[in-house]
């Protein structure tokens, strides 16, 4: 039976040209980049074209990107860099209640510290109210993170808004892009972004590397303590292939990055008015205009979402009910409970993310196999 993955928020498959662009470091250009040898050198060289290459992708210059080992490291050193320096000026970090975990949990390890967090609400479609923001600034504030696109639900938040008014009060503004970026359009410049974090295997490179944006002018405390690597802010030694597959993800989904967004939104759109027409008793979650393009959340009424993952498997489908992150715990969704969702709906969620991949006959084949599961299970209740 083939695979049928639609399940790219959780992660991508290594793209070819990025694994023949990684493999060389691994065999023939394996040394140091901190060694002042010609091996050395090379690796270096290597390093820092990658560098350029993900400053490219959200328009920034390569002296702004510092690698790290994911997305949570970087939410981690973008929140604690900022809070932990000792000339910080204030206690108050402003967030959603919609973030992922990686921010959520290191803004709980911060108000064990002492530091003051609030967590704002979003609209039923998920969106932040910049009102709402506007007025919970206090003289104490310091930080805004919110994220750029929701995991689960696909929303876009108005960005460009709230860093206008991050600007506006002096405020540092940190966004977790992790699913945005390869996606949609970022310009850190005309947003006004300070911070980013990105991650490189939601768009086609391996786990295990991502990248922090910090504008030039920001000072931030480094959470590793060791050696002089970038630029003294992440100890340890390079992950020399793990750069460089970054590096050229982000050359590709810059390069690509209209073609791919239309062909995700044609099958998202597909997908979804389908399963309106066959399936009753559903609710769409999150935005329909400002949303991922190849994101699909759905809720089915009266359905248990794990057993509709495990009959969907038995067909071959890869889906999930929710962020991946999040897949082991029994609770609600904190992204639908903060959306108004109720349990009767929320137990029976099912997250489609297209991808590179995906053909109009893997879409074809996810509809009619899905409307079929959820009419069996119903009828079975």
């Amino acid at each position: 039976m083939r695979i049928r993955y639609f399940d790219n928020a959780a992660t991508t498959k290594v793209r070819k040209e990025v694994f023949d662009k990684m493999f060389p470091y691994f065999m023939e250009e394996y040394g140091n980049p901190s060694s002042l040898y010609k091996l050395g050198r090379m690796a270096r060289v290597g390093v820092e074209e990658a560098r350029k290459q993900v400053a490219n992708l959200v328009n920034c210059d390569k002296n702004e990107i510092y690698f790290t080992s994911g997305g949570t490291e970087s939410d981690n050193t973008a929140l604690k860099g900022i809070m932990y320096l000792d000339k910080c000026i204030g206690k108050h970090v402003i967030t959603t209640k919609i973030e992922h975990h990686a921010i959520l949990n290191t803004c709980k390890t911060l108000e064990e510290k002492g530091f003051k967090v609030t967590y704002l609400n979003v609209d039923e479609e998920g969106r932040v109210n910049v009102e709402e923001l506007y007025n919970a600034i206090t003289e104490d504030t310091v930080l805004i993170s919110i994220m750029f696109a929701n995991n689960e639900i696909g929303t876009i938040q108005p960005i460009e808004k709230i860093g206008e008014i991050a600007h506006e009060k002096g405020i540092i503004f940190h966004t977790d892009a992790v699913q945005a970026c390869g996606n949609v359009e970022i310009d850190v410049k005309k947003m006004k972004i300070d911070m980013l974090s990105l991650s490189g295997h939601k768009i086609g490179a391996p786990k295990g590397i991502g990248a922090l944006y910090v504008n030039k002018n920001i000072e931030f405390k480094n959470l590793i303590d060791g050696g002089h690597q970038e630029r003294d802010k992440r100890a340890g030694t390079e992950n020399v292939p793990g750069m460089i597959g970054l590096g050229e993800a982000c050359r590709i989904a810059k390069r690509d990055l209209k073609i791919h967004a239309k062909r995700l939104q044609k099958f998202r759109d597909m997908y979804m008015q389908e399963i309106q027409d066959k399936v009753p008793d559903i609710k769409i979650n999150g935005s329909m205009e400002e949303r991922l393009p190849g994101n699909s959340n759905i809720s089915f009424k009266g359905v248990n979402g794990s057993e509709l993952l495990m009959k969907l498997d038995e067909k071959g489908i890869c889906a999930s009910a929710g962020s991946a992150c999040s897949s082991g715990s029994s609770l609600p969704s904190h992204v639908l409970t903060a959306i108004g969702l109720t349990s009767e709906y929320a137990e029976g969620t099912l997250r489609v993310t297209f991808g590179e991949d995906n053909t109009k006959e893997d879409v074809e084949y996810l509809i009619e196999n899905l409307a079929n599961i959820v009419k069996e299970i119903r009828t079975n209740q």
